[in-house]
């Protein structure tokens, strides 16, 4: 007599094509859910940029049309901005807001005091003493990715060959390449060198230019005709929003 012969599957069975199949569906799914959640955030960051730089645009130009000065720079502040229980410091009035250098008042951090103080952004943002010279989060707002906005008047915007100082604020350092083309394109032609949104080595931690033609940094080249690095760009980058 022939011994019985189980039906059940052995223990060290493999997986048939089916399982298979099921297995790399799932696999699939899975790794499509994590890129649909890296790009869902990417996109609330980029919309985060672009609300943070239009917030600041539309509360400079605010503040422009009410006290025909500029934020910083504004020489009555302490007489027509209430800055709390210490009088606002004033700016030199002179129509530029410097990036103070050899012991000068520091515009570019006064500005957001001048600016939140009239009620034009929101959180409360105070330059302490004239000594200040660095910004902190008591005194200058930051973006999403941590870097410090400014608003400043200067040329550090474009390509290194730029000699043009316009007002523009700057976005902070620490964003992604990635995340710069999206809000060019958003918002403007997409160029890192050319039209309102421009790169600006700015967001490297202060670096001299050029660094827009770097291995892997922010842009291909240090020209006008520059291209933002989007696959595998820095993300050490920042921008300028251009204004008057």
């Amino acid at each position: 007599m022939h011994p019985r012969r189980s039906l059940r599957p052995s223990a060290n069975h493999g997986l048939t094509l089916v399982e298979a199949a099921v297995v790399l569906v799932m696999l699939g799914l899975l790794v499509q859910v994590v890129l649909q959640g890296r790009e869902l955030v990417q996109n609330a960051r980029v919309r985060d940029i672009i609300a943070q730089q239009g917030a600041a645009e539309s509360a400079f130009l605010a503040f422009q049309d009410r006290f025909r000065g500029l934020p910083g720079d504004y020489p009555n502040a302490s007489t027509n901005i209430d800055c709390g229980p210490s009088p606002c410091l004033n700016g030199n009035g002179n129509g530029r807001i410097e990036r103070g250098t050899g012991g000068a008042l520091h515009e570019e951090i006064l500005a957001w005091q001048h600016l939140s103080s009239a009620g034009f952004i929101n959180g409360q943002y105070r330059m302490a003493s004239p000594a200040t010279t660095t910004p902190a989060p008591d005194n200058t707002p930051s973006s999403v990715f941590g870097g410090y906005m400014e608003v400043v008047t200067d040329n550090i915007w474009g390509y290194s060959g730029n000699a043009v100082s316009r007002n523009n604020i700057k976005t902070g350092n620490y964003v992604p390449a990635v995340v710069l083309a999206e809000v060019d394109r958003k918002t403007d032609d997409g160029l890192p060198g050319s039209g309102k949104v421009r790169f600006s080595t700015y967001a490297a931690a202060g670096a001299a230019p050029p660094i827009g033609g770097t291995p892997n940094g922010c842009t291909d080249s240090d020209s006008a005709a520059a291209a933002w690095i989007e696959a595998n760009g820095s993300d050490n980058c920042g921008a300028a929003s251009l204004m008057n």
